[in-house]
Formats: C-alpha cells, sequence, structure tokens
C-alpha cells in the first residue's frame, strides 16, 4: 500500500520562501512522473509542477520562474522549492504520482500560507 505524505508548509509572508518535501513508502519516486498540486478553498485542485522520469520538469505558468520541483533519489524524496511567494499560492499542497492521472489516493496536504 502507498502512503504518500506531504510536509514544509507554514505561514510566510509574501515574498517569502518555503520548501515542501513529499515523501512516501511502497513507491520509488524515480520510476515514476510526480506531480504537485494545490488546492486553494473553494477552488478545485490544480497542478503546480511535474518531475519526469528523466528527470526533465514542466511547471505551470503561474509558477514559473518562482517554483522549482526536484528530487532526492537516495532519500526517495521530491521537493517544491517555492520563492517569491504571493498571497495567491496560499492552497494545501499535494504531491502524487502519474503521467496521465494521480494514481494514488490523496494525502493529508500541507498548508502553505501567504499573508502580512
Amino acid at each position: 500500500q502507498v502512503h504518500v505524505a506531504e510536509s514544509g508548509g507554514g505561514l510566510v509572508q509574501p515574498g517569502g520562501s518555503l520548501r515542501l518535501s513529499c515523501a512516501a513508502s511502497g513507491i520509488t519516486f524515480s520510476l515514476n512522473t510526480m506531480k504537485w498540486y494545490r488546492q486553494a478553498p473553494g477552488k478545485q485542485r490544480e497542478l503546480v509542477a511535474v518531475i519526469t522520469t528523466a528527470g526533465g520538469t514542466n511547471y505551470a505558468d503561474f509558477v514559473k520562474g518562482r517554483f522549482t520541483i526536484s528530487r532526492d533519489i537516495a532519500k526517495n524524496t521530491v521537493y517544491l522549492q517555492m520563492n517569491s511567494l504571493k498571497p495567491e499560492d496560499t492552497a494545501v499542497y499535494y504531491c502524487n504520482a502519474g503521467r496521465d492521472y494521480p494514481l494514488y489516493s490523496w494525502g493529508q496536504g500541507t498548508q502553505v500560507t501567504v499573508s502580512a
């Protein structure tokens, strides 16, 4: 059974930075396309960033140039470095595997709040 756990969220001022982590048991991240998603209150979950099995990355337009997705194969962990945070980045952030659709049940996510 796959268990995914996100961490690293918190309260940060506009312009600040956070690094989110995604760890899991029962899945090898380097063998899967991994994605970060987010869901703001009252909105649908949306895709934020992708890292492919080959290590290629893609980003939603609204985070390009500010967020960076990466992975540590030895630690089987995926990260999301978030810089220049804006209030509109406030959301619960989730990670999941799957190139075309999420493969596993959603974890609890990690709350990111950007506010002065």
